[in-house]
């Protein structure tokens, strides 16, 4: 990921000098004069580092340390002041800050300050384990962290609960990782996508003769995974049949083949994931309860998208890095802030995995070097001009500062998309997902026309 910084100072040389030599030094900066600046830069890309002026006009540098940390921005921040008390440096450490310089300023305890904070990110962005591909800064996720943190280690069977496309299989695989089997194998079956006599032949293996077709004798999944972790995913659309059998897997550590009469020992370890209630499906008879015992002796719940909306940002710079990586062409490398807004508000029920495929439509429809809101797909500019907005963290309210009143967020919004589109009625009408009549009486109703 890059070393991004944002400088926030009302003094303009400071921030030119300063930015300029951190860029020299090889981080992205990016400026603003004021909290206002700052709050606009914040809700539309991704930071590493913060630097705060302590004392500004408006929101002092202390009321925006106090902002950032309340809204979830757990990135290192810096506090900057040309007025440093030992009184006012306690204060910004018990507000939240990570550190904190006097000016004028040593550029190179600077950089050594800037480096130091960026590479310890104590509070910054948490991946579990290298190339897990699981990105997070959020509340929510850093507790996912920590929970795989506690487990990974042990050789306890673990259940990852979660909706589709959160990213179940990933924080599997982060478990295996972080254990002493990462060198074995990591097993990956998917329960809900074979039918039962395929799942079983594929799970537990078979010999010689034991149905037609078996020409050989045919190890299976579960010894695949000796040494390692097996990992079963959607294990609630498991048959009966073959829970009991799963379970003897767990209880005995053995399996037995198809159409065997000697079972194998075998050493896995099992890792389930289910976006179903197991334990009401238990109630309902469709899920072994000694089974369900068995798996969820460490359970783990993974965050819908909709519930760490503030991970959203982080998210599509990460997916467009990988999307570059991927294809080797150059592809837009940030979103307009008016296209991340609308990706923070859209409810997302089909998770991460819908939002990076959202990212990748978007970057290929993207004519220059950022997505624009015109580029993102039609359900997702939906949210649309009369719809009320969600707030980071939830699926309903606003953010801080939003018009309570329906009619001013619909004019708020048309005036955002007008801006976007530098006064193109007809781009704005197509980011707002309708058409430019529409748009016109809107405005005219508004009194938005003059």
């Amino acid at each position: 990921m890059s070393r991004r910084l944002l400088l926030v100072d009302d003094d303009k040389a400071f921030r030119v000098s300063t930015g300029a030599l951190l860029r020299d030094a090889g981080y992205e900066v990016d400026t603003a004069s004021d909290a206002a600046e700052a709050g606009q830069a914040v809700e539309g890309s991704t930071y590493d580092l913060f630097m705060l002026d302590l004392r500004m006009p408006g929101v002092s540098g202390m009321g925006l340390l106090e902002v950032l940390r309340r809204r979830g921005e757990r990135v290192p921040i810096l506090m900057i002041t040309g007025f440093g008390t030992v009184d006012s440096a306690v204060e910004a450490m018990k507000l939240g800050a990570d550190d904190f310089l006097t000016k004028p300023i040593e550029p190179d305890m600077l950089l050594a300050k800037v480096g130091g904070l960026i590479d310890r990110r104590p509070n910054g962005v948490a991946y579990v384990a290298a190339d897990s591909g699981i990105v997070g800064r959020s509340p929510a996720m850093r507790d996912v962290f920590a929970e795989v943190g506690r487990v990974g280690p042990s050789d306890t069977t673990a259940l990852i609960r979660g909706e589709t496309g959160t990213g179940k299989e990933l924080v599997a695989r982060a478990i295996h990782a972080a254990s002493s089997r990462s060198a074995g194998p990591f097993v990956p079956v998917n329960c809900a996508s074979l039918a039962e006599g395929v799942l079983e032949s594929e799970l537990f293996g078979h010999l010689k003769g034991a149905f037609t077709g078996a020409d050989r004798d045919r190890p299976g999944l579960v010894q695949a995974a000796d040494g390692g972790t097996l990992f079963l995913d959607e294990v609630g659309d498991m048959s009966l049949r073959l829970q009991q059998r799963m379970l003897r897997v767990l209880q005995e550590r053995e399996v037995l083949p198809v159409g065997g009469v000697d079972p194998v020992r075998v050493d896995a370890r099992v890792v389930a994931a289910t976006h179903r209630d197991l334990a009401a499906e238990a109630d309902a008879g469709r899920f072994r309860e000694d089974l369900l015992y068995r798996l969820r002796v460490f359970e783990i719940r993974l965050p819908p998208l909709r519930e760490r909306r503030e991970d959203i940002p982080l998210l599509v710079e990460a997916g467009l890095e990988r999307l570059e990586q991927r294809s080797g062409d150059r592809v837009p490398r940030r979103c307009s802030p008016l296209a991340l807004r609308l990706l923070r508000h859209y409810d997302w029920p089909g998770n991460v995995r819908e939002l990076l495929a959202a990212v990748e439509s978007a970057a290929l429809r993207a004519d220059g070097s950022s997505i624009q809101a015109q580029d993102l797909p039609e359900e997702v500019r939906g949210v649309g001009a009369s719809a009320p907005v969600a707030s980071d963290g939830g699926s309903s309210g606003r953010p801080t500062g939003a018009p309570a009143d329906p009619t001013a967020r619909r004019r708020a919004r048309i005036v955002e998309a007008l801006e976007e589109a530098g006064g193109s009625r007809a781009t704005a009408a197509e980011v707002l997902g309708i058409s430019r009549t529409t748009l016109w009486r809107r405005m005219k109703e508004l009194g938005l026309l003059g």
